[in-house]
């Protein structure tokens, strides 16, 4: 852990969780989903949280960008950079969300607006934070299409959602989450439904994204193998607390915690991309 903090030299965490929790009021007493999860984001960095269902890892994503259902209480601390997200008007909070922290959702065509033109969707954020006009709005959204390698984008940009693949609609919500390069992106499991050989092009554009860009990403997921494609660090949840944290090249070689070990067992797939890390 000090390793970490040090590689970073005087920079401030990207996103800072501290003791947060989050409760469903009932009649016979709060039900507590995420207990007391602490943990970051650091610049550059693409940090990976690992459970299994009902771990309490996309409630812990949706605390960070105050997106909680409504009768969902979160007390603790969760800071973007200097400024704490739970202290923040939901006006103010609005501001941040597509500006600075972008969300990129698990289903890419629930998502997206089918009425809705691909590119008038992707500048839109152009148009609300920045008073960009809609024309150079839509211009810069096919540029955005084509960084995110989508083949004739000048043309795709006037296609509507149902016109594109499932692997091409997740491409057009990245492109929506980057427009204003963000400094960090939030991903809620974002290649689940995507076949092989899409989610890897996908895992290969989020690097991407983190090289040119700069930009920190959150990564939720279920999956042990796109975390060991993906990540630099890895927190380990279950049952609505982390068990476990690291590399990921020490979570799979040397994993601590009974839990990570059964996930490890799990995983059919883990067992030689251990043997790559080692």
């Amino acid at each position: 852990m000090e390793d970490r903090i040090h590689a970073h030299g005087a920079e401030r965490p990207t996103l800072s969780i501290r003791d947060l929790s989050v409760e469903f009021p009932k009649r016979e007493g709060a039900v507590k989903v995420v207990d007391k999860v602490s943990l970051d984001v650091w610049p550059r960095e693409i940090v990976g949280v690992i459970g299994e269902s009902g771990s309490g890892k996309t409630l812990t994503s949706l605390a960070a960008l105050r997106l909680l259902p409504k009768r969902a209480q979160a007390t603790g601390s969760i800071k973007l950079g200097e400024r704490s997200i739970l202290d923040l008007s939901e006006r103010d909070m609005r501001g941040l969300r597509g500006d600075r922290l972008a969300f990129i959702p698990q289903d890419a065509m629930r998502s997206l607006n089918p009425t809705m033109r691909v590119g008038r969707q992707i500048g839109e954020p152009l148009v609300l934070h920045r008073k960009t006009p809609w024309k150079q709005a839509v211009d810069a959204a096919a540029k955005l299409l084509k960084s995110v390698h989508v083949r004739d984008a000048e043309d795709r940009i006037r296609n509507y959602p149902h016109n594109f693949s499932g692997g091409m609609q997740q491409r057009a919500m990245i492109a929506m989450g980057l427009a204003l390069e963000p400094e960090l992106l939030i991903a809620d499991e974002p290649t689940t439904a995507l076949d092989v050989t899409v989610q890897a092009q996908v895992l290969k554009l989020l690097k991407e994204i983190r090289d040119s860009h700069g930009t920190s990403i959150l990564f939720i997921t279920h999956d042990l193998g796109v975390v060991a494609e993906l990540c630099d660090w890895v927190y380990v949840m279950y049952r609505g607390r982390i068990v476990e944290e690291g590399t990921v090249r020490r979570i799979f070689t040397t994993p601590r915690e009974d839990y990570t070990r059964m996930l490890l067992a799990a995983t059919p797939t883990i067992f030689d991309q251990r043997a790559e890390l080692s």
